[in-house]
């Protein structure tokens, strides 16, 4: 049978209505249909009210990022000098490692034990949220702490690593959102 002579009912005297609400959380996007079957391609429902609601609540997209190898770090440090990190974790307004960072780690690990002869700057970055002096500060204090791992549990000489806050005076990105804010919060590994 082709599709032009099957028989479509259209609803009596549809209505629609679409809303949103923003909020802090997120979007919220609200659509409703609601109409009168009155056709007879469906007796069973025939004289009856169909309603479809969508409510779609968006949310503000995940901000971590995936683990970067050490074939591509090699090869970012090679063209450019420098490789950005987003895999190292520190809870907010802390300087202490994540166990999450676990697997950035052992790619740095890996990358440096590859290039024996390579020598870094660790740079912590943060946003603009606080002071300047407490994110040089802090900045600072988690680059110390990436060199410490790095030095104590994958056995780099601390000769090849030297960690330098730089706070919130280079951002990749506005300060104006979250998402701005999440790709300057990170740690860079910058070619001595």
């Amino acid at each position: 049978m082709s599709l032009s002579k099957v028989a479509f009912n259209v609803p009596a005297e549809p209505r629609y209505l679409a809303a949103t609400l923003s909020r802090p959380e997120g979007m919220v996007t609200v659509s409703l249909y609601v109409a009168l079957e009155r056709g007879t391609a469906f007796p069973q429902t025939k004289d009856r009210v169909a309603i479809l609601l969508d409510v779609v609540e968006a949310k503000p997209m995940e901000t971590k990022m995936v683990t970067v190898d050490a074939a591509t770090m090699a090869k970012d440090i090679a063209e450019t000098g420098r490789v950005a990190l987003y895999g190292l974790y520190f809870d907010t307004d802390k300087a202490e490692l994540k166990s999450e960072s676990g697997p950035s780690l052992d790619e740095i690990g890996k990358l440096l034990r590859e290039q024996p002869n390579l020598k870094v700057y660790i740079v912590g970055h943060t946003d603009n949220v606080g002071g300047f002096d407490y994110n040089m500060n802090r900045s600072q204090r988690r680059a110390k702490s990436v060199v410490d791992h790095l030095v104590l549990d994958y056995g780099i000489a601390p000769a090849r690593l030297k960690p330098v806050g730089a706070g919130l005076i280079a951002p990749v990105a506005s300060n104006d959102d979250e998402a701005g804010r999440a790709k300057n919060r990170r740690v860079e590994i910058v070619k001595e």
